[in-house]
């Protein structure tokens, strides 16, 4: 292969001075790769910098024994440590696709290069700064990805139920109403005075009322002596299959006092069918209940993501109150609370300042410290406490988690570029490297002090931005 006429038709060095062209070749050396030979691998020393000639390079990562590709090399592409770059250790696999060449220049030419090739310099050194503007832009592509199919994941099981809810009490909803007209001709048939028909009312309606269908907070036993009480007053006093009305009448909070005030204003002939009335309003109630709050779910869900993804809304900064973003945030992740058995205590501050930050992106983070703090606990459960409180200009968001903990080699290295201690298809993609990056855009700072059952993760940000 022609060198000099390759470079010189190359897409970024062809503006480069011939002689500087001769330069690199006259000081770079010529490898070739045969199919599936690796070129390099993690920790691996990145010495030169390296321009593809012939065919295709596949660069990727092993992770819990899966391959990830990461990028694909071709003819013409430039890798390796260019001037001034920090890169000094690969952090993935190389292999030839197909049998290659690259063209290498050793970085201890770099100085001379530095010095007498002006035009080659420069044109390496945008080659880095569009190399690593691209990375990271990809980089952030794939973690908001990632993020969003675990948070999706979460999302659809948190709506399916109430949604299963709402089909399960329509569907009994509409069965129930189909035996009504049996008992409604047995009702229509009676006659009382208006007296009585507004004491029974008062009676009924003030129960509806009082509880709203929801659950008397009595014990297993407490609710099965109940059950026996009213089942045998009822039994007494003609009602056939008692056990039937029991439920519904422990469950708005019925007792035999007020059986027994229903009975005196209603003829005793009368008293099975009033009965049979008032269990059906209770269950139509009980029905109408379950319907309202599982609707109100789902309408509480989509809030919390309209809030948690600033939906309808620019994307400058905006005062924001932080509590807000993490109860949002806490309530997407609700499944998988529940799933790993973790408990959610916040501590908030009453009265905590707003602050003027990117909603969003502060979202992010509170989505990646909660998840990394409940995986920690996804062998025992556990508590996730989260306080936030105003210090000396900041607000202070304290995460705490008493899971496994982070070994001390680990601390360290735990804010480095794609850095991991999770296997392949776990955490939400976003790195912690990210979560620093973002709070520094704020102008704050993220701490971390850990140990085996406290782990304690400190977001410091300023109040006035």
């Amino acid at each position: 292969m022609d060198l000099l006429s390759f470079l010189k038709f190359h897409e970024v060095l062809g503006t480069v001075p011939e002689s500087q062209l001769q330069w690199f070749i006259d000081h770079a050396e010529e490898y070739t790769y045969e199919v599936d030979e690796i070129i390099f691998k993690p920790n691996d020393d990145v010495i030169e910098l390296q321009i593809v000639l012939e065919g295709v390079i596949r660069v990727y990562r092993v992770q819990n024994g899966q391959q990830k590709d990461f990028f694909r090399m071709e003819k013409g592409s430039i890798s390796g440590v260019l001037p001034y770059s920090r890169l000094k250790k690969a952090s993935a696999y190389a292999t030839a696709v197909e049998k290659s060449s690259v063209i290498g220049l050793n970085k201890s030419f770099f100085q001379e290069m530095i010095h007498e090739n002006y035009e080659l310099t420069e044109v390496f050194v945008h080659q880095m700064t569009s190399r690593v503007r691209s990375f990271t832009m990809r980089q952030q592509m794939d973690e908001k990805l990632i993020s969003l199919g675990k948070l999706s994941a979460g999302l659809a099981h948190e709506l399916n139920n109430p949604a299963s809810a709402i089909v399960r009490s329509s569907q009994a909803l509409k069965n129930h109403l189909k035996v009504l007209p049996g008992n409604f001709k047995k009702v229509i048939k009676i006659k009382m005075e208006d007296e009585e028909v507004d004491a029974v009312n008062n009676i009924l309606f003030s129960r509806i009322n009082s509880k709203g269908g929801s659950q008397i907070s009595i014990s297993l036993m407490e609710k099965t002596e109940l059950e026996d009480e009213l089942e045998d007053w009822l039994e007494e006093h003609g009602i056939d299959d008692a056990y039937e009305l029991t439920e519904n009448l422990i469950d708005f909070g019925f007792e035999t006092e007020d059986l027994d005030e229903i009975l005196e204003h209603v003829p005793e002939n009368y008293f099975p069918p009033i009965m049979k009335w008032i269990n059906d309003n209770l269950t139509t109630e009980k029905m109408v209940g379950e319907i309202e709050e599982a609707s109100k779910r789902i309408s509480h869900l989509v809030n919390s993501v309209k809030s948690f993804t600033y939906m309808d809304k620019d994307m400058d900064k905006q005062e924001i109150d932080i509590s807000e973003g993490i109860r949002n945030t806490i309530n997407i992740l609700a499944h998988k609370l529940r799933k790993n058995n973790v408990t959610f205590i916040d501590e908030f501050s009453a009265d905590l300042p707003k602050i003027k930050a990117f909603p969003g992106e502060l979202n992010q983070v509170w989505t990646n410290l909660f998840d990394n703090a409940i995986d920690a606990m996804e062998a025992f459960g556990g508590n996730l406490k989260v306080g936030a409180k105003e210090e000396g200009g900041f607000i202070k968001v304290d995460i705490l988690d008493n899971g496994t903990g982070i070994p001390e080699d680990v601390v360290s290295k735990i804010f480095d570029p794609f850095f991991t201690t999770k296997d392949m298809g776990k955490g939400t993609g976003l790195g912690l490297d990210m979560v620093q990056k973002i709070i520094s855009n704020h102008n704050g700072e993220v701490k971390v002090e850990s140990k085996p059952g406290n782990t304690k993760f400190m977001v410091c940000l300023p109040i006035k931005n």
